[in-house]
């Protein structure tokens, strides 16, 4: 559960509603790699998680090995809305890019356990 909640909202970035010409938009102000913080405030989960995304054309990915599906997008505005899954654990972020950095929300579930907290951004 942890690993799939970490690269989740460290995934955990980016958003909703957004049409194609507006992705577009956002990859000259938000791609590139990332860096970002993932804190856990309530839950069983570990303590704090960093870990590495790229978003380009205004979708996230994640970028390290693992089989976890992440999909998100960031908004010309730097909105951000991510899904995380691996098994049948999963986790949601949301939260804002500003130019090189960005906070939100996330909330995980696998199981019977939950977990949530805040994530922080930084552009490498």
């Amino acid at each position: 559960m942890r690993n799939a909640i970490v690269a989740a909202v460290a995934g955990t970035i980016l958003a909703a509603g957004v049409g194609l010409p507006r992705l577009a938009a956002a990859a000259a102000q938000h791609d590139g790699p990332w860096t970002v913080l993932i804190i856990t405030e309530k839950g069983t989960c570990d303590r704090a998680y960093r870990y590495n995304v790229r978003v380009n054309g205004g979708r996230i990915a994640y970028d390290g090995d693992s089989s976890a599906k992440v999909n998100g997008t960031v908004a010309a505005n730097g909105a951000v809305r991510v899904n995380i899954s691996l098994g049948e654990k999963s986790a949601n972020g949301t939260g804002r890019l500003a130019g090189n950095n960005g906070t939100g929300r996330w909330q995980g579930v696998g199981g019977n356990d939950s977990c949530g907290g805040r994530w922080e951004a930084e552009r490498r």
